[in-house]
């Protein structure tokens, strides 16, 4: 896909690929003409329920527990505006940017496969935002998961009404009404159903597990480099790795792994150093087990990627426009599949972390080195070395283990009891994001600590692969000596790891690391 290239919404979703784009890259996004006319034909149900007085939940009836409460005809509209008015709810700090561009685009896709109610027009302001750099401030407290995100959506479908403040497209949060003048744009004027259309779908869960899916992906093949160097600098075996080896125990996660670092290690001169004559007969399981662990990860993300993409496909709503002209209530926007997987993630982002700490923890400690000096500094006493960038690496693998215990399990009943039970998957999505966050930054500090390792070996020469990252660490973070400012090293190192410049490097000369198929 090229940068610029854009994405048209039709009647059967989007890709995982296109969220990140439009979230990440402000790629544009129109809307199909197929979708335009899917829309049209469920508007006009919409319009007939409402001159007919048909009792259909949420159009001519109140929400929640007062569905029994009938709305007149005249004031349908203002029902839909008061709707959002009150359910814009949220507290505390805002949203990412990027997290409120995923749902804005999200809900746009569910509202243009027509099975909503919603006019054309409403899609084409949610894009026209998106288009011209305009996001909607989401407060991050506010969803239970069901019925779906309803404070983050609904303090998106409040800018749509030119009401609510917004992040301009230079980053400064303007009132919306504002915005929109500035942007040539003018609010909608809702009618039937399009409020809670706006409202009812799990689109901030669903945005934010493609995004740390896409994040996974690129980590979970540097946890792979991060091993492989961190085997070297510990003068490990790859002979664990071996495809036969892993072949006894058919995981489809552990052999790519497996051949990950069977590839990043290839011709290492610091492997091949000690295979005759070393009295050790087997690695710490830190080291040993690498593929097991590392391919559950992948296989846990090859999961999630199936529930996210079956996701996309699906139209969230309640109730739900159907073309024969019946209204239907139902439980879709109910947000379990995705709070469910969300879980699954931090517990595999949690358990890459912790093995990555001990891996770490192994070079740091001259009884378990294998020759190495103290916290890998040639002038331990005087000087620390790497010692409390390890304690840091514990803090977050800590904070790592106490977000995997999940939030989808936990459920509180709303709505005078009509809702009584909850997803809470927009908290586990948030608990995500910060593992994942954790996550790199703990590969960061094993990869420096590696390095540093590495570079202790010497004159011996590391593998193409990880030699490859070593060199690229090196431009912007020096090797091992006296004590230093540590913490811009390691922020350096993260940034290395987040823009994809290790992993560009890496493939560049050992060819395409393997992530959850």
């Amino acid at each position: 896909m090229k940068d610029k290239q854009t994405i048209e919404l039709g009647p059967r979703g989007v890709a995982a690929a296109d969220v990140v784009a439009v979230a990440r890259r402000a790629v544009p996004v129109a809307l199909g003409t197929a979708a335009r006319q899917a829309m049209q034909r469920s508007a006009a149900l919409i319009d007939g329920f409402v001159a007919a007085d048909t009792p259909v939940y949420g159009v001519t009836t109140g929400f929640g527990s007062l569905a029994n409460t009938a709305i007149p005809a005249a004031r349908t509209a203002e029902l839909q505006v008061a709707l959002v008015r009150s359910h814009a709810a949220g507290m505390g700090e805002p949203v990412e940017p990027e997290v409120v561009r995923a749902m804005l685009l999200l809900r746009a896709r569910s509202l243009a496969m027509g099975f909503s109610g919603a006019r054309p027009e409403i899609v084409e302001l949610q894009l026209a935002l998106l288009n011209a750099g305009i996001t909607p401030v989401v407060r991050e407290h506010g969803s239970l998961g069901a019925s779906g995100d309803l404070a983050p959506l609904s303090h998106c479908a409040l800018a749509l009404i030119g009401e609510g403040e917004v992040w301009g497209p230079e980053g400064a949060l303007v009132p919306t009404a504002v915005a929109l003048r500035q942007a040539g744009l003018a609010p909608v004027t809702l009618r039937a159903k399009e409020g809670l259309a706006l409202i009812n779908g799990t689109d901030g869960i669903l945005g934010m597990l493609c995004l740390a899916l896409h994040d996974l992906g690129e980590l979970a093949r540097l946890a792979d480099l991060t091993a492989a160097m961190t085997v070297e600098g510990l003068l490990g075996t790859d002979r664990a790795f071996a495809a036969d080896l892993q072949a006894l125990r058919p995981q489809v996660g552990q052999a790519a792994s497996a051949r990950n670092l069977t590839r990043l290690l290839a011709g290492s001169a610091i492997v091949a150093s000690h295979r005759v004559g070393d009295s050790r007969v087997q690695d710490a399981y830190s080291l040993r087990c690498t593929p097991q662990v590392h391919g559950a990860a992948l296989d846990t993300m090859a999961h999630a990627r199936t529930i996210a993409e079956r996701e996309l496909q699906a139209a969230i709503d309640n109730p739900m426009i159907l073309p024969d002209g019946r209204v239907e209530s139902c439980g879709n926007f109910h947000g379990a599949p995705v709070g469910f997987v969300c879980d699954f993630l931090a517990i595999a982002a949690s358990e890459l972390t912790a093995i990555a700490e001990r891996r770490t923890d192994r070079m740091l400690d001259v009884a378990r080195s294998h020759g190495l000096p103290p916290f890998l500094s040639t002038d331990a006493g005087v000087n620390s070395g790497m010692m409390i960038a390890h304690y840091t690496q514990v803090a977050m693998a800590l904070e790592n283990q106490r977000l995997a215990v999940p939030a989808s399990t936990q459920s509180m009943p709303t709505s005078a009891m009509q809702e009584d039970h909850v997803s809470n998957g927009w908290a586990a999505a948030r608990k995500l994001r910060r593992s994942v966050a954790n996550l790199r930054r703990v590969l960061a500090v094993e990869m420096v600590c590696a390095a540093a390792a590495i570079d202790l070996r010497g004159p011996l020469h590391p593998a193409a692969g990880t030699g490859a990252a070593l060199r690229v660490l090196r431009e912007h973070v020096a090797g091992p000596g006296p004590d230093r400012w540590l913490s811009p090293d390691l922020c350096r190192a993260e940034l290395l790891l987040a823009e994809g410049s290790v992993l560009a490097a890496v493939e560049a000369a050992v060819g395409p690391l393997e992530s959850a198929s």
